[in-house]
């Protein structure tokens, strides 16, 4: 039987889980790719959802056939809320996607599948670390979808839930005393977007804001080496000293 579902997601992480579904054979009915189009009141046996940027209303969910059921980057109950990815690159969970029927609530719903992804101690940036996992969530997605009526709905462990928050620009703010792997870990955090940046005084005594770009940590100590200054395109970080210490 050919599966009929809606897709709903608007961001990179949710193009990579549907182009594994699409390698797979499954195309939706319909996809919904701005959190900001009307939400579907269409018939279909799921929808499908994966990084979409909106609560959905449980009378929506309510409306497929077999239910609603989201890709999430994290090993819930770890993670929960809108930033996963982050947390997982600063450590503060395990590395994993799971898939859960949606309900009311968010990211609270209970479990159909889940899978550990290796990523090392100290991950690569956001986006690679992203795709990795969006691409397991696929793919684990495209198993669930095969065996979906053969597969035991598990409550989730709520009291050892934990909670990410809406990522925001003044998270990206590096205090260059702080520990070198905190910065570090906020350099690949937020490569993606706000960008993890400093504000560097200039020879002539104005100061600017600095996104760092790559870096590293070498001797304990954090190494920059590329940087956005504002205005400027991205430069190894001995240029811009060069040109305005």
């Amino acid at each position: 039987m050919k599966l009929k579902f809606v897709f709903l997601g608007s961001s990179r992480f949710s193009e990579f889980v549907l182009e594994e579904l699409e390698k797979a054979g499954f195309s939706p009915i319909l996809q919904v790719a701005s959190a900001r189009q009307d939400l579907p009141r269409i018939p279909a046996d799921f929808y499908i959802v994966a990084s979409f940027g909106r609560i959905i209303p449980k009378e929506i969910l309510d409306i497929p056939k077999y239910g609603s059921l989201n890709v999430h980057p994290s090993l819930l109950p770890k993670l929960r809320g809108p930033a996963p990815i982050q947390g997982i690159i600063f450590g503060l969970g395990q590395p994993g996607v799971t898939i859960i029927k949606m309900d009311e609530q968010m990211d609270h719903g209970p479990i159909l599948a889940q899978e550990r992804v290796e990523i090392d101690p100290l991950p690569d940036h956001y986006a690679i670390v992203e795709e990795k996992l969006a691409r397991t969530g696929g793919r684990l997605l495209v198993k669930t979808l095969e065996n979906y009526q053969g597969l035991p709905l598990i409550p989730q462990e709520h009291s050892l839930a934990t909670y990410t928050k809406l990522v925001g620009k003044e998270d990206g703010l590096l205090d260059l005393n702080d520990e070198s792997e905190k910065n570090l870990r906020k350099v690949l955090a937020y490569s993606t977007w706000p960008g993890a940046y400093f504000f560097f005084k200039r020879k002539t005594g104005d100061e600017i804001r600095v996104i760092v770009k790559n870096a590293k940590i070498e001797n304990s100590k954090l190494k920059i080496l590329s940087v956005i200054p504002a205005g400027k395109r991205e430069m190894d970080w001995e240029s811009f000293l060069r040109g305005n210490a």
